[in-house]
């Protein structure tokens, strides 16, 4: 169940074109899938912003702060199960079978120990709505929203670990076929229980966020039942024993997984911050920030499924040695990114109204001036492309190497000390207004990229190299 495999002395030699094709259509499978499930997982967010809507302002402001409230409690958390994804790598390149067991049994735990706590937090949340005296009837619309919503959370983070499980044997398909059940669930789930159809009571909000929770239960639920009957998945047996406890493995996922949570919260906390700004500078640019941003999450969850790609597949030559497969798995993965960007880039910089168009009415005279502050802001958009993919594909290619600690903190000083700094002084206290503050978000994507892709071509070929030699004295 230890024994290693017999190439890395091959891996080390130096690569012909074939080990670089090998590893560009090894990378192809699994970042296309993974890439789709992540724009499938938009959609159902979308889904629901877009019902919301129909339901009136309203709702849509409570469900707005309900989901904002749950949105950053998940980061977090998803953050710290990711911790799984280069650890079953690892040691699935080092033909280590039980550690991989274990390894997805302890995230199961960790995500449990996270999601009680977190869960009774957000179950009374309007304690805190009124310790801020912000206790109205939005925020009590806005309770009553996640209450229901919260028992997505436990099931939503045990499907991060399941991703991580397959994605590590190069499988993702079935986290595709899974997601996109799931936007069919969440658009059905909603139709019947915010506007009551089917003989359900209409309970508006509150369904939706019945919905969230059903939707997640459901997608658990189905890709478990697909781990525990695929052939090659179900001789791990994941839920054998599953009360044994492994506390050194457990402390490895919060020491690897903080840090990414961190880290991801830093990020979505720039952009936060980015809507702050807008909203002093006006509503106009506060409105097309939301267009903007929209276009560019799209774009960005391609690159979100290149970096989990890059994250497996440099956790596999990590685990068995393999200091040059280290590098080919990383540069194919930012390689793949970087032409990937070409499309979002050619969308947003040449056919910046036609997006536009999908969000307005341009035929509204009034909607002329939002439209083009959201023009302007896609310019910048389309320039920072590149920059945004390279930063989270070359952080995924470090988390392969467990190496997540020093990335949190060149993520936090990009993030904030350089990019919502910058974004402020050109926001506010220049004429470049919204422009300025996108501006400042390209600078702060742009610094994490260079440190980033730094780091990991220095840091790739010294962690291999250290396991290769551990592994020969093993």
């Amino acid at each position: 169940m230890t024994q290693r495999y017999s190439e890395p002395a091959r891996g080390l030699m130096a690569p012909g074109a074939g080990a670089w094709r090998g590893e560009i259509a090894s990378s192809l499978k699994l970042a296309v899938p993974l890439a789709l499930a992540q724009l499938a997982q938009i959609a159902i967010n979308t889904t629901d912003v877009v019902m919301m809507g129909w339901l009136g302002r309203d709702d849509l402001a409570a469900g707005t702060l309900g989901s904002n409230m749950l949105f950053p409690v998940f980061l977090f958390g998803m953050g710290i199960v990711t911790a799984t994804a280069p650890m079953m790598a690892q040691a699935l390149g080092a033909r280590q079978f039980r550690a991989v067991r274990r390894t997805a049994r302890q995230g199961f735990w960790v995500a449990l120990v996270y999601a009680v706590p977190m869960g009774v937090l957000l179950w009374n949340v309007e304690h805190i709505f009124a310790l801020f005296d912000a206790a109205d009837e939005t925020s009590a619309l806005a309770q009553a929203y996640l209450r229901p919503a919260v028992w997505s959370l436990l099931p939503g983070l045990w499907i991060v670990v399941l991703r991580s499980f397959v994605s590590a044997h190069s499988r993702p398909r079935s986290v595709l076929v899974v997601t996109i059940l799931g936007v069919g669930v969440n658009a059905l789930g909603n139709y019947t229980l915010m506007f009551g159809n089917f003989g359900f009571p209409a309970l508006g909000v509150v369904g939706a966020g019945v919905s969230t929770s059903i939707v997640n239960i459901v997608m658990f639920l189905v890709l478990m039942g697909f781990v525990m009957q695929d052939r090659q998945f179900k001789r791990y047996y994941l839920l054998v024993r599953f009360w044994r406890s492994d506390w050194a493995r457990f402390r490895e996922i919060l020491r690897i997984g903080m840090p990414i949570g961190l880290a991801i919260l830093a990020e979505a906390g720039m952009f936060a911050g980015a809507a702050w700004l807008m909203w002093l500078i006006g509503t106009n640019e506060l409105a097309a920030h939301g267009i903007a941003l929209q276009c560019a999450a799209v774009a960005f969850m391609v690159q979100l499924g290149i970096s989990h790609a890059a994250t497996v597949r440099v956790g596999l030559a990590a685990g068995r040695g393999d200091r040059d497969g280290v590098h080919r798995a990383g540069w194919v993965a930012l390689g793949m990114g970087g032409l990937y960007s070409v499309i979002p880039i050619t969308l947003f910089w040449f056919l910046p109204w036609t997006m536009v168009d999908l969000f307005l009415d341009l035929d509204q005279p009034d909607n002329l001036e939002l439209a083009e502050v959201a023009v302007g802001f896609l310019g910048v958009a389309a320039i920072f492309q590149l920059v945004d993919g390279t930063q989270v594909i070359a952080v995924g290619a470090l988390r392969g190497l467990k190496d997540t600690r020093v990335p949190m903190i060149i993520a936090a000083i990009g993030y904030w000390p350089i990019g919502f700094a910058i974004g402020a002084f050109l926001g506010l206290a220049t004429p470049l207004g919204g422009v300025g503050v996108w501006i400042g978000l390209a600078f702060g994507l742009a610094s994490v990229a260079v440190v980033a892709t730094y780091r990991f071509h220095h840091r790739g070929r010294l962690v291999a190299g250290y396991m290769e030699l551990a592994g020969a004295r093993a």
